[in-house]
């Protein structure tokens, strides 16, 4: 949209036999305050999707280049009863050094 001086003239005068000289300096600055505000609204939505695809851009290019991570096996010996028949157990009221404290102190 391309507006020449005609047309912006022709725009200013109607305005100014609609709202009067009074207040259309109050019009002008309430547009301009909120194109402004316009403005600013888009340039952080506009930055946020920014931010977003380059984080997801960041994921994928982690993805690429880490290799999978392995997968564990259970053996058969790795049951909680062969543990304990080994006396492995991993809870921290049998381990010795849960109850030992700290020494030295």
């Amino acid at each position: 949209m391309d507006l020449g001086i005609g047309e912006l003239l022709f725009i200013f005068i109607l305005a100014l036999l609609i709202f009067g000289p009074k207040k259309l300096p109050e019009i002008g600055r309430q547009i301009g305050k909120f194109m402004n505000e316009f403005k600013r609204a888009s340039n952080d939505f506009r930055a946020q999707i920014e931010d977003e695809v380059r984080q997801l851009e960041i994921t994928e290019t982690e993805k690429r280049i880490a290799p999978p991570p392995p997968e564990r096996t259970v053996s058969a010996s790795a049951t909680p009863a062969a543990m304990a028949a080994e006396g492995t157990s991993e809870s921290p009221e049998k381990h010795p050094t849960a109850s030992a404290g700290v020494e030295g102190a």
